[in-house]
């Protein structure tokens, strides 16, 4: 198969809706061809005043994040949580590092897809609250934003 005709499917591969392809031509040649998909996603975070009168210490615990000063961005979603694109990356924020409205803060694989978390928020990354490859709940708190 020509180099061309090659280049031309891997483009059309590109802006199809597949993410996978395997094709046996009939003088032997065999091409498989595989996409990774990212799918960004965004969380709106909202805030609230708990008073703990009638609460058990539980659920003060639970909600004693709620008090701290700042914006928490919270997991959209169940998987696992990364702070870095790939192993040998650098981390896509640290604590004190300034972060702006849609800049990506960290990645959570949900079902072998690489969901990239962004900011919905200006200002400086107080607190990471998960640790990189752990499991993260819907609703977990991962970030501190001030």
């Amino acid at each position: 198969m020509e180099y061309e005709k090659i280049k031309q499917l891997m483009e059309d591969m590109g802006n199809s809706k597949l993410t996978a392809i395997d094709i046996d031509f009939p003088d032997g040649t065999k091409i498989s061809m595989k996409k990774e998909t990212t799918v960004k996603v965004t969380t709106p975070v909202v805030e609230q005043i708990i008073t703990t009168e009638n609460m058990s210490e539980e659920e003060i615990k639970e909600t004693s994040l709620d008090a701290i000063k700042g914006n928490i961005v919270k997991s959209p979603m169940v998987g696992t949580f990364y702070l870095k694109p790939s192993p040998t990356s650098e981390a896509y924020v640290e604590v004190g590092k300034n972060v702006k409205k849609g800049d990506t803060l960290c990645i959570i694989e949900a079902m072998k897809l690489m969901n990239e978390i962004e900011s919905e928020f200006e200002g400086k990354v107080k607190e990471i609250l998960v640790k990189d490859g752990e499991a993260v709940e819907y609703g977990k708190p991962l970030f501190i934003i001030e």
